[in-house]
């Protein structure tokens, strides 16, 4: 399994440029084009011929660990980056919009501000949903 993790991007790559390649006109093009199929090709069987001669995997059970083992945890603390990760970026993009209308809108009528900072602090919110998600994950790791 871990062959086919590394190996993914590699053959994906490969599979992008050829996609890239087909679409320009031309010899040198095509010439390239079977170029790097055929590498993408070989890699991929590289890989399964790997993944196919290897021995069993030995899976160490959570009971032979212990509970506070460094790596019983690593699901809760994947996910507990991921949410923060995902409800920054989230925020970002709502803070980008709303802070761009709310200046807008001041511009026009700047009684409007209390407004206008509730609106943006409600897109923050996003991101401190997030962190609440993190911790709690955290805490149960």
């Amino acid at each position: 399994m871990l062959t086919w993790v590394i190996a993914s991007p590699a053959l994906i790559t490969g599979f992008a440029v050829s996609l890239m390649l087909l679409r320009r006109r031309g010899r040198l093009a095509v010439q390239l084009f079977w170029a790097v199929n055929t590498v993408v090709v070989v890699a991929a069987l590289v890989v399964l011929v790997q993944a196919l001669t290897a021995g069993p995997a030995a899976a160490e059970t959570a009971a032979a660990a212990g509970p506070g083992s460094a790596g019983s945890n690593w699901a809760a603390l994947l996910g507990a980056a991921i949410a923060v990760a995902g409800s920054s970026i989230g925020a970002a993009i709502a803070v980008a919009y709303t802070g761009a209308a709310a200046l807008a809108a001041l511009s026009e009528r700047p009684e409007l501000f209390g407004r206008a900072m509730v609106i943006v602090g409600l897109a923050e919110g996003i991101a401190i949903y997030g962190l609440v998600v993190a911790v709690i994950l955290i805490q149960r790791a």
